[in-house]
């Protein structure tokens, strides 16, 4: 009997036990689950507080940089991953860099979701610590005086990148182009486009006259010597490698190519080639 006894107890010990490991995972599963990162809307950041972008300015912004498959897009304060994502969804290739790391571990969560891991990339960095060379188009939502810190690097970029940002400003640059969200979007609905501008100041010369540029950020003056004369410029602006100017009655449209700018003049007397090279 006692033998008996002993083999039930030990039986009902065991079941115990099994059912106990039963429900461990279970509550394990819960725990997890109640601890998955979850962040909140003005939590502090490294340089900023975390407000997300409204999903319809998201879209606006890829399509005011005409952001396609051929682009690579870094997002600089990627938060939760939405633009990386939404470009990612695209076609695009996009890296977002974040400071937090709680924040670079549910966007590639966010990521897995979308199934856009192969193409939605996230770094935990610094931004005034990361190389940016590399894209084509930059989107942002950052503080107007970390816009106004990170202008002198986006400006030493290759002309034609574009630069697009959710609400805020870079000083005293004037953006190429301005839009609303439009829609149900009722904060942070207005995104401001930069395109990167060659740097064109100085002299140029050929046989087609001589130009004097001065340049700020994209807008152009300065002078035109042809046929004896010169004439101010006006309406100058640098699109990229893309330069206009009026002088004179003379409509030019250029290009940067290497040390040289070509393109056309086109006057009272009909449209012809035009070439100076940078002195």
């Amino acid at each position: 009997m006692r033998g008996y006894q002993m083999t039930r107890r030990g039986a009902l010990a065991a079941a115990a036990l099994a059912a106990a490991f039963s429900l461990a995972p279970l509550s394990a599963s819960a725990q997890e689950a109640s601890s998955v990162y979850q962040p909140t809307v003005g939590q502090r950041g490294k340089d900023v507080v975390w407000v997300p972008s409204p999903q319809a300015l998201v879209d606006r912004m890829l399509e005011m940089a005409k952001a396609s498959p051929a682009d690579f897009l870094m997002d600089l304060g990627s938060g939760d991953g939405r633009t990386v994502i939404t470009a990612a969804k695209r076609g695009i290739n996009a890296l977002g860099i974040e400071y937090n790391p709680d924040m670079v571990e549910l966007s590639r969560r966010n990521a897995e979701k979308e199934g856009v891991s192969a193409k939605a990339k996230f770094e935990k960095a610094d931004l005034f610590e990361t190389d940016f060379s590399k894209a084509q188009v930059i989107t942002m939502f950052l503080l107007p005086d970390i816009n106004r810190r990170l202008r002198p690097r986006i400006l030493d970029l290759k002309p034609g990148v574009r630069v697009v940002s959710n609400t805020f400003d870079m000083g005293d640059w004037t953006p190429d182009e301005m839009a609303e969200a439009g829609g149900d979007c009722t904060s942070y609905c207005r995104a401001l486009l930069w395109i990167v501008p060659a740097k064109v100041e100085g002299r140029w010369t050929g046989g087609d006259g001589e130009v004097a540029l001065e340049q700020r950020y994209q807008m152009l003056t300065g002078s035109v010597r042809a046929g004896g004369s010169v004439h101010s410029i006006t309406q100058g602006k640098v699109n990229g490698e893309n330069i206009v100017f009026t002088a004179g009655g003379v409509e030019y449209s250029t290009r940067i190519n290497g040390n040289a700018m070509e393109g056309k003049a086109k006057g009272p007397n009909g449209e012809k080639p035009f070439k100076v090279v940078r002195e």
